[in-house]
C-alpha cells in the first residue's frame, strides 16, 4: 500500500485560499491550524474522515456576484471543531479566507447594501454580533447581549437587527428556596421539562434592536413574557424567521403551547409582528400541522412557507403554500406533487419559487411557476442537493453524495448543467479510492419494487466472497438518499472490505405518501420484511458470503436491529445497534415528544382497545429476547433524551443474561449523535473491531 504525506487543505489557507488577512488577524490563528497526516493507504479511515472540511451555512451577496460560507475543520488532538468564514465569486474564483480566530464564526449575513458582513462570534466570551467590511477587515463587536445571541438578521433597510436570545421564564429551586444555594434538585410539574439533549430552563425569544452600523440599542423582546420559543426546538434556526421587504414586520415560526400540550402537538404557526404598532397576528390559524420557514416574495405581496396538514404527524407531506397579503387568500401550490418541498427561494421577478425535493432517493432542485403551478425539475444526477440559492445569473446549490461531502455547485437553470465551484476536500479525496455505488430495484414480499443502494469495496473482485452489512435507516421516515455521513459513512464501511446493502424500505420519503406512511403503526411489520427482501436478494450473489452477514443501524435502525435479533432466522452473524428503541412500553413514557410516540406507535400501551397500539407493543424487540442467538454491540449516549440510555443498557443486559456475546459502548457526554472527534473515532474503531471479530 502506498504511503503519502499529505498537508490538509486547512493548512493551505494562506496559499490556496489567497488569504488577505491583516497582521492583527494572523495573530489570532485558530488552534486548529496547519496539520499534517500520513496516509498509509488509499482507503478511508476515521482519521481521514474527521480531517475533511465541512461546508456549513452559505449566503449569496445581495447583487448575486459573491458567495459567503462557513467552513469547519475538526482537530482530533484538540477534540473540537472551528468554523471560519470564506468568500468567493459566484463562479468559484478569487477564494479568500476572511477570519482567523480560535473561537469560530457562525451565522454569516450580508448587509442589504452588500458592503458589510455580519456574523456571530464568541471571541469576547459569549456569542455576540460582529461586523466587518466585505473584504474581511475592520472587524468589530456591535452587541453586548448578556445571555448571548443565537442567530440574527439585518432588516432590509439596514436600520434594525432582529436576533434570538434565551430568556429565563421558569423558576428554579434556587429561586424558590434562596437558603439552598447548593441544592441540585429539579422540581417538575408538567411535561417537556427536557428536550433532545438539554433540560428546558430557558426559552429562545426574538428581539428587535435599532442598528446604526456600530452598535445595537433599544432592544425589544417581541415575545415578552410568553412561555414559548422561536425558532422551534431542537433544530430550528434563522430559516424560521424573516423580515418583510419593507422592514415593517417580522414573520416567525412558533408553537404557542406549553407542557403537556406542547408535547402532544406539532401545530406550529406563522406569526406576523408589526414593528411599528407592536401587534402580532397569526397568519396560519386553523392550519393544524407544522407551518414554518417563511419566505417573502421580493415585492412583499406574497409569503411562501412549508406546511404540514395533520397535527401530531411530524413526517407528514411538506406542502408549499403562499398567502397573498392583498386578498388574504392562501394557495396550496403543490397539491398534485406527491413529494416534499424544502429550501424555498423566490425568483427575482417573483414569478417562480425554487426548492429542493427528494424522489427515488435523490434530492434535486426544482422550480414552480406561480401562474400555472407547473413544476420543473432542474437538476439530474446521482447526488443530493440540500439547499438552493439565487445568484446573479445562475443558481447556487450545496450538493453531496455517498462519495463526497458537501461542495458548492453553480447550476444553469435552463440547461441544468452543474459546475463545481468549491473543492474543499479535493486534495485529500483525490488520494482516497472510493467504492462503487450501485442502484438496484428489488421486489418486496407484497409485490412492489424497492430501491436499494449497494456499495462495493474499493478494488472489488467479483470472484471473491465478501462479508456484507445490511444498513437499517433511522427516522423512521428519513430517506436513504445520496447522503454523506461523518459517522454512518458507507465509503468507510466499504473501505473495510464490506459490501453494504442500504434499502429504501417502507416508511421512507421520495416514493410517494403511500410508501412513506405505511410504517406508521406497523413497527416490526412490512418494513422488516423489506429489509429481509433486500439482504436475501443480495445473498444470492456469488460475491456475497451469506455466512458472514451483519445488520447495523441507529435510532429506528437500532430498533430494527434489536427486532431482527429475535426474528432473523439465523441470517446474520453480528449486530450493531446505536441509540435504538428496545422496549417500546418504556420508550413511550421515556421520550419527550409525545406526538411522535402517539402517531407512530398508535397510542399508549395501556389502551387495550386500541388495536394499532397493541400491535406495536406486541412487536417490541424485548418481547423476542428468548430467540436471541447472535453477538450484539450496543452503543448509547447519556444525553439522548429522545431514546434514553436505559434502552441500550436493557438490551445489553438482556444479551449478557442470555449468554449472548455482547459489548456496550457508552458515551456520557453525547446525545442522539456523536459529535466530538475523539468519540467519533472511538465509535468507528469499536464498530469495525466488532464486525471484524465476528464476520472476518
Amino acid at each position: 500500500m502506498k504511503k503519502t504525506s499529505l498537508i490538509l487543505l486547512a493548512s493551505l489557507a494562506f496559499s490556496f485560499f489567497s488569504c488577505n488577512s491583516t497582521k492583527e488577524q494572523q495573530g489570532h490563528l485558530s488552534v486548529i491550524g496547519p496539520k499534517e497526516i500520513t496516509l498509509t493507504s488509499d482507503r478511508m479511515t476515521p482519521e481521514v474522515l474527521w480531517s475533511l472540511g465541512r461546508i456549513g451555512e452559505v449566503v449569496v451577496s445581495p447583487d448575486g456576484t459573491q458567495v459567503l460560507f462557513t467552513l469547519t475543520y475538526y482537530g482530533i488532538e484538540e477534540n473540537k471543531g472551528n468554523a471560519e468564514l470564506y468568500l468567493m465569486n459566484a463562479d468559484g474564483s478569487d477564494l479568500k479566507r476572511l477570519t482567523h480566530t480560535p473561537v469560530g464564526e457562525y451565522n454569516p449575513r450580508w448587509s442589504p447594501d452588500g458592503k458589510t458582513i455580519g456574523f456571530l462570534s464568541a471571541e469576547s466570551g459569549s456569542m455576540q454580533l460582529w461586523v466587518m467590511n466585505n473584504h474581511g477587515t475592520g472587524r468589530k463587536q456591535v452587541s453586548e447581549v448578556e445571555s448571548g445571541i443565537g442567530g440574527f438578521a439585518f432588516s432590509p433597510d439596514n436600520k434594525k437587527v432582529l436576533y434570538t436570545a434565551d430568556v429565563k421564564l421558569n423558576s428554579t429551586v434556587k429561586d424558590i428556596y434562596a437558603d439552598l444555594p447548593k441544592a441540585t434538585g429539579r422540581i417538575n410539574n408538567d411535561l417537556m421539562y427536557r428536550h433532545w439533549d438539554h433540560w428546558v430552563d430557558n426559552f429562545t425569544h426574538i428581539f428587535v434592536a435599532d442598528f446604526n452600523g456600530k452598535s445595537l440599542s433599544n432592544a425589544t423582546d417581541i415575545m415578552k413574557d410568553e412561555p414559548w420559543e422561536s425558532p422551534l426546538r431542537p433544530f430550528g434556526g434563522m430559516e424560521q424567521i424573516t423580515w418583510s421587504p419593507d422592514s415593517k414586520s417580522i414573520v416567525y415560526t412558533a408553537r404557542k403551547k406549553t407542557g403537556k400540550s406542547y408535547s402532544l402537538s406539532t401545530n406550529s404557526d406563522l406569526y406576523q409582528f408589526n414593528t411599528e404598532t407592536g401587534k402580532t397576528i397569526n397568519l396560519t390559524s386553523g392550519m393544524m400541522g407544522y407551518d414554518m420557514n417563511p419566505v417573502f416574495s421580493p415585492d412583499g405581496r406574497f409569503l411562501a412557507w412549508e406546511s404540514m396538514e395533520r397535527d401530531g404527524y411530524e413526517a407528514d407531506k411538506i406542502r408549499l403554500f403562499i398567502i397573498d397579503f392583498e386578498s388574504s387568500e392562501k394557495t396550496y401550490l403543490t397539491e398534485s406533487f406527491d413529494q416534499n418541498v424544502h429550501s424555498l427561494v423566490w425568483s427575482n421577478d417573483g414569478n417562480k419559487i425554487y426548492f429542493t425535493s427528494n424522489w427515488h432517493a435523490l434530492d434535486q432542485i426544482y422550480s414552480i411557476d406561480l401562474a400555472d403551478k407547473n413544476i420543473r425539475k432542474i437538476t439530474e444526477g446521482v447526488h443530493s442537493y440540500n439547499s438552493v440559492m439565487l445568484a446573479a445569473e445562475k443558481l447556487i446549490g450545496a450538493r453531496m453524495s455517498m462519495s463526497s461531502p458537501v461542495e458548492l455547485f453553480s447550476i444553469d437553470e435552463e440547461s441544468g448543467n452543474q459546475t463545481q465551484i468549491t473543492f474543499v476536500n479535493k486534495q485529500l479525496l483525490d488520494q482516497i479510492q472510493m467504492g462503487r455505488v450501485e442502484k438496484r430495484w428489488i421486489p418486496t414480499t407484497d409485490g412492489k419494487e424497492m430501491l436499494t443502494w449497494v456499495i462495493y469495496p474499493p478494488d472489488f473482485d467479483p470472484e471473491k466472497k465478501y462479508p456484507t452489512l445490511l444498513y437499517c435507516q433511522g427516522g423512521p421516515q428519513s430517506t436513504v438518499s445520496q447522503f454523506w455521513s461523518f459517522r454512518w459513512n458507507f465509503q468507510m464501511m466499504a473501505a473495510n472490505d464490506y459490501i453494504i446493502v442500504a434499502p429504501n424500505r417502507r416508511g421512507l420519503p421520495g416514493f410517494g405518501m403511500e410508501w412513506l406512511e405505511q410504517i406508521s403503526g406497523d413497527y416490526g411489520g412490512q418494513n422488516m420484511r423489506d429489509y429481509f427482501s433486500a439482504i436475501d436478494e443480495l445473498a444470492k450473489e456469488p460475491f456475497v458470503d451469506e455466512n458472514r452477514m451483519g445488520a447495523v443501524g441507529a435510532s429506528y435502525g437500532g430498533f430494527s436491529v434489536y427486532w431482527m435479533a429475535g426474528n432473523h432466522n439465523k441470517r446474520f452473524k453480528a449486530f450493531i445497534a446505536h441509540n435504538g428503541m428496545f422496549n417500546l412500553e418504556s420508550q413511550y413514557l421515556e421520550t419527550e415528544e409525545m406526538w411522535f410516540a402517539n402517531w407512530d406507535l398508535g397510542g399508549p400501551f395501556w389502551d387495550k382497545n386500541n388495536k394499532a397500539a397493541q400491535w406495536s407493543y406486541e412487536n417490541s424487540p424485548h418481547k423476542f429476547v428468548q430467540n436471541w442467538d447472535t453477538p450484539l454491540l450496543v452503543i448509547h449516549s447519556e444525553l439522548d433524551y429522545r431514546i434514553v440510555a436505559s434502552q441500550g443498557m436493557s438490551a445489553f443486559n438482556a444479551a449478557i443474561l442470555r449468554d449472548i456475546p455482547a459489548e456496550y459502548l457508552y458515551f456520557p457526554d453525547e446525545n442522539h449523535w456523536v459529535l466530538r472527534p475523539q468519540n467519533g473515532i472511538l465509535w468507528q474503531r469499536t464498530f469495525f473491531n466488532w464486525l471484524d471479530r465476528w464476520l472476518k
